[in-house]
């Protein structure tokens, strides 16, 4: 029988030593003596006795019985030799008594070499053992800016709350990632019923994933129970069988197959005319009288949030436009992932066929319905989001605060205006851009003071005492808010003089998706859009954004933002065409094209006539967090003291 076994595991080796020679790579075990000698070393650290995963021992410490290994550890010398009798009398052993010595290794980026034990990883690797005990020492190497020391530190951050060595991931970012959808602070150290629960939904979805055929995709499977908890959720996915989280695997499973790729995100600039035309079949037959139900999903209220209560305004547009044909409800407070969670099941339990999420922080929990229940169509109101599961929707603000960086420029009595900002996130930054460019053209000499109102006390640093012309406040009106403290205004008289504001005209965009659906185009456009992203994101040619000027303005000047205003919805005018600086130099030279429209979005970078900077995540308040770590743009991201 050990004969039989030694036979089996030998043509494993060599069918393994030919394959890695046939494609040019190494067939024999990694050797870390070899690795460590390019590399530089921070520090070792011993880790004690520990369990490591079997599947990652890649090699042996030196290279003294590399070449009796194949690079999947099984035994290349022939049967008859010394060293296959010693295999054989090891593997008999282990079936009679299991083997307990533990091994002697050590682990490099989270990657384990055998000093002592290397027969004994062979035997147990062939009976398909998942762990063995070792004494391990970690080898620490210096960091660099490569993509393996940023993942390899974050792991030894997480190691360190966590003692969990056996899952791994492909792309940085990602074991910060997990720790979110788990529901832990970063700073939590997990308890042994915490790791014994992670541990218990890991081997489960690994084994589910691997019966599916995982193993033959080029992602980890870290990286891939990442992507499913995303979608589907930890605590739910505790909650669910073998055959459920397989029915979930394979509606997704493109989601691993193309992993990191995610769908191309495509920027809908301008609304759809035809959407507006009911088909022909659909005037000639009579109509289902049934009015369509619609939800709208708010993570605050109509008396605490401006923001909410636009969109509100929007909800009772549609009321009053399609009067009887609708059926609308509103949720509020879906803050937590558990008010979230009640939110979304009484709007489904309520029969909603359409549901309107207002905020981004709502993406990943209206992605996780839209799979659960693809008939419900799910929007979501956020930007630059690649979910091919989930329609969003947001607007070009940037076209107004462009106008009214105009009348700022135009109108000063100083070179310096006050701009406050709340989150850098996406498109944020091109609506302060935007109004400095639009100052700017009126006035070169014009200086834009950036202030941000979301940071943490001890960054918000003490107000620069300038004298400045006017103020670029909040963009929207909080009900019950006595402050004229929005818009473009100004406090030098002792009281708040306001002269323009942007307007959100949510209503338009609401009801021509709504007038979509109930014309029978929403589905069309889904089938041409069906492997992409979908985000609209309209403009003031739309009518879903727009200016109001003040009367006290002078003729003149609203002469100059009607004439700008009616150029942009022309597309006769870009406010980023033209020679544009940053405060790090030359960014756009082009007088017949401007940038892109995704360059637009995801712009991270200060106009040269803006006084300021994009803080660090690190930097804002902690309800702030949660956005800037959804939408922030690439340096609102980072920690602070990191790169770009």
């Amino acid at each position: 029988m050990d004969k039989e076994i030694y036979e089996k595991v030998n043509r494993l080796a060599v069918r393994d030593y030919h394959s890695k020679t046939l494609r040019g790579m190494y067939p024999y075990l990694r050797v870390l003596d070899e690795i460590l000698s390019y590399t530089k070393v921070r520090s070792e650290v011993s880790l004690g006795l520990v369990d490591i995963p079997l599947d990652q021992i890649v090699g042996t410490k030196t290279a003294g019985r590399t070449n009796a290994f194949a690079s999947n550890f099984m035994p290349l010398l022939p049967l008859g030799t010394e060293f296959a009798a010693k295999w054989c009398r090891l593997y008999e052993s282990h079936l009679e008594e299991g083997i307990r010595e533990p091994i002697t290794a050590y682990e490099f980026l989270n990657r384990f070499y055998v000093v002592e034990g290397n027969k004994r990883v062979s035997v147990l690797k062939s009976c398909d053992a998942v762990t063995v005990p070792a004494m391990v020492t970690r080898i620490i190497p210096e960091p660099d800016d490569s993509e393996e020391s940023i993942i390899y530190y974050e792991f030894l951050d997480f190691y360190d709350k966590t003692a969990i060595n056996y899952i791994n991931f492909s792309q940085p970012g990602n074991f910060k990632d997990l720790v979110k959808q788990v529901g832990m602070e970063p700073e939590h150290v997990w308890t042994d019923e915490e790791k014994e629960d992670f541990r218990s939904a890991y081997i489960t979805f690994k084994k589910i994933f691997v019966k599916r055929g995982g193993a033959k995709l080029t992602l980890t499977y870290g990286d891939a129970f990442l992507v499913y908890l995303n979608i589907y959720g930890y605590e739910e996915m505790k909650q669910k069988s073998d055959n459920e989280i397989q029915q979930e695997l394979t509606k997704i499973w493109n989601d691993f197959v193309f992993y990191p790729q995610k769908p191309e995100v495509k920027l809908i600039m301008n609304v759809d005319e035809s959407a507006e035309k009911k088909p022909l079949v659909k005037r000639i037959l009579p109509q289902n009288s049934e009015p369509l139900k619609i939800a709208f999903i708010h993570t605050k209220t109509v008396e605490n949030s401006s923001w909410t209560y636009g969109h509100d305004l929007g909800c009772n547009h549609l009321e009053n436009t399609f009067k009887e044909q609708v059926r609308i409800r509103s949720y509020f407070h879906a803050d937590s992932i558990e008010e979230q969670t009640g939110c979304f099941e009484q709007a489904i339990a309520d029969g909603c066929e359409v549901i309107f999420s207002t905020s981004p922080t709502l993406l990943d929990i209206s992605t996780r319905y839209a799979m659960k229940y693809p008939k419900i169509k799910i929007l979501n109101c956020s930007l630059n989001t690649s979910s091919k599961y989930v329609k969003t929707y947001y607007g070009r603000l940037y076209e107004a605060k462009f106008l009214i960086g105009a009348v700022a420029g135009t109108m000063a009595k100083t070179d310096k205006i006050r701009y406050i900002a709340d989150y850098p996130i996406y498109g944020m930054i091109a609506n302060i851009n935007a109004f400095a460019l639009g100052a700017q053209m009126v006035n070169p000499k014009i200086k834009i003071y950036l202030e941000w109102s979301k940071l943490k006390s001890e960054f918000a640093g003490k107000r620069e005492d300038i004298s400045v012309s006017f103020i670029s406040g909040k963009d929207f009106i909080t009900p019950k808010e006595d402050s004229g403290a929005f818009g473009l205004y100004d406090e030098n008289g002792g009281e708040l003089v306001n002269l323009a504001m942007p307007v959100w005209n949510w209503g338009v965009f609401y009801e021509k998706t709504v007038r979509s659906i109930l014309n029978g185009t929403w589905k069309q456009e889904e089938q041409k859009g069906k492997h992409e992203s979908l985000n609209y994101w309209w403009g003031m040619s739309s009518g879903m954004i727009d200016v109001i000027c003040s009367g006290k303005l002078p003729a003149g000047t609203k002469r100059l933002v009607e004439l700008l205003r009616q150029s942009i919805c022309s597309g006769g005018f870009n406010p980023f065409s033209g020679t544009i600086y940053s405060q790090d130099g030359l960014v756009h030279n082009d007088m017949d094209d401007g940038i892109t429209s995704e360059e637009i979005v995801t712009m991270d970078w200060l106009a040269d006539n803006i006084i300021g900077s994009i803080p660090t995540l690190d930097a804002f308040q902690e309800e702030a967090k949660s956005l800037v770590e959804i939408q922030g743009v690439a340096k609102a991201k980072q920690a602070d003291g990191e790169n770009t």
